[in-house]
């Protein structure tokens, strides 16, 4: 098996268009990695326990943060994941926006419980996919 190690890729059209394949399918590398990342603790004061491309977050109530980027997104057209939280002795799930748009700086989660209640989030994670400006 064969090594490259290396500190930069960079594409030879393009700096930042690197191929990828894997048999007949293939993907641009720069469209299949995360912008932006959080692992939140939403209780109490709410902190990011680690984090990529995160210079804040911003408490707005119960289950209500807004994540900002260090580094703004093309537009605010992107795509979020989110995964299962844990809500004290409950588990609950991740919900979109709370009903506020999404901006190229910043994007806004609410958490809700089994019975659509509002609960602060022990452990939350979010990521971010599409272009950075």
């Amino acid at each position: 098996m064969s090594e490259i190690i290396t500190n930069k890729l960079t594409g030879k059209t393009a700096a930042g268009n690197v191929t990828i394949t894997a048999g007949s399918a293939t993907m641009q590398l720069q469209q299949g990695v995360a912008k932006a990342w959080n692992n939140v603790n939403g209780t109490g004061t709410i902190a990011s326990r680690d984090s990529f491309n995160i210079s804040g977050i911003t408490d707005n109530g119960t289950g209500d943060i807004t994540h900002s980027f260090t580094n703004s997104m093309g537009s605010a057209d992107t795509f979020v994941a989110s995964g299962w939280v844990r809500v004290s002795a409950n588990w609950g799930y991740w919900v979109g926006n709370n009903d506020s748009p999404m901006t190229s700086s910043s994007f806004r989660h609410g958490t809700l419980g089994t019975q659509d209640n509002s609960y602060d989030a022990l452990f939350a994670t979010m990521q971010i996919q599409g272009d950075l400006a």
